[in-house]
């Protein structure tokens, strides 16, 4: 792992996920800029001592001699460092599981995404709501044409947590979001936005023919966007609305999906994942719940519980990583994975999270001509 040490929320779900279903074993790691702060954390981390690093690039150098080499790299840092630790360790010949945004510019999404195709290596991005289960099964009945012809997408992600300017307040994880040199081009968009477009795509398979947006910075003194609103217009005439805030007093973690099509509607929310609502046309709307006999392939390989037993984000993270563990394995081996490694984010999903970010920004900033297509959709 690089990054992820003291103090940083999304290191540790990385680590329980992978550990969750003992398909990785953390033996190493470069968990803080500051390097001897670093090597205090891997000790609490059970790591030997000799495989903490001060950083990636003695991580590679040392790795690279050993007969026991690390697989596979969790990369859990600030958006502007993936890509330079990223292409280091596909070049180096490792397999890459990054969090998203993928990087901080187009550029060197394309170059990122490009370098995974030339080295055949495997990059999982970890856009953690294609992990669960009745999101899955939203994607089969789609694909089924349950819903016939998509009409109407509105994908909303609002968070309350940054509805002051926390990151003047001594907040480190609002500062490097706030920060355009470390966070990007886009603020709410980027860190939030993000998940809720690759959402709607997942479970559509629509592909984004061009958006137009709003953007707003609500907190004083805050550079990046903490609000978007963003028209979207989908090839073959459907329409979408997309939401993320980072203001929205009120809201947790609202990230909510609703899909309208000719022959029906779907409804799933974040808060209440373990169900599905389906609205068919001149029938009853009905309750769709997790550990149902009758769900698809793709949703039981990612149901862990009976019914009742409520499943939530964790699980939903560790079905990333058992789906990144099978896809690996798979490919080494020359056969086709089975339903937990199919569909996994990857980097080009992970290209078309920074192209919408970036398409998206052009948009507000642009006056008189607001519809763009992104360059990856």
């Amino acid at each position: 792992m690089v990054g992820g040490g003291e103090g940083a929320y999304i290191g540790n779900i990385h680590r329980i996920s992978a550990r969750f279903d003992g398909a990785f074993q953390l033996v190493a790691g470069a968990f803080d800029a500051d390097a001897a702060r670093g090597h205090r954390f891997a000790a609490t981390q059970g790591i030997d001592p000799t495989r903490s690093y001060d950083d990636f690039k003695a991580m590679i150098a040392a790795e690279n001699g050993r007969e026991d080499r690390i697989d596979v790299v969790a990369i859990c840092t600030p958006n502007h460092t993936h890509f330079p630790i990223a292409k280091a360790f596909l070049e180096a010949g490792y397999e890459v599981i990054c969090e998203k945004p993928l990087t901080n510019t187009l550029e060197d999404a394309i170059a990122l995404e490009q370098l995974v195709r030339e080295t055949g290596r495997f990059m999982g991005v970890t856009y953690t709501y294609s992990g669960y289960p009745m999101v899955h099964e939203a994607r089969e009945m789609v694909a089924a044409g349950k819903l016939g012809a998509i009409r109407v997408v509105q994908v909303e992600y609002p968070l309350e947590w940054m509805a002051t300017a926390i990151e003047t307040a001594g907040n480190v994880q609002a500062a490097w979001r706030t920060d355009p040199k470390r966070s990007g081009r886009g603020g709410s968009v980027g860190d939030i936005g993000t998940h809720a477009y690759h959402l709607a795509g997942f479970v559509t398979g629509l592909k984004l023919e061009a958006l137009t947006a709003d953007l707003a910075s609500f907190v004083e003194g805050r550079v990046l966007d903490d609000n978007a609103h963003v028209l979207l217009r989908y090839e073959g005439g459907a329409r979408g609305l997309l939401w993320s805030s980072q203001v929205a007093l009120g809201c947790s973690n609202g990230i909510r999906l609703r899909v309208f099509g000719e022959k029906g509607g779907l409804t799933w929310f974040q808060e209440q994942p373990n169900e599905l609502t389906f609205s068919p046309l001149f029938g009853r709307t009905e309750t769709i719940k997790r550990g149902a006999d009758d769900l698809s392939e793709a949703a039981k390989a990612r149901t862990r519980t009976p019914p009742g037993h409520p499943e939530g984000y964790l699980e939903a993270f560790a079905n990333l990583y058992r789906g990144f563990a099978e896809a690996i394995r798979a490919r080494r081996e020359g056969r086709e994975a089975t339903a937990i490694g199919l569909n996994a984010p990857t980097a080009y999903d992970g290209l078309k999270g920074v192209a919408f970010v970036d398409a998206v920004v052009d948009s507000a900033e642009a006056e008189g001509q607001p519809w763009l297509k992104p360059y990856a959709v």
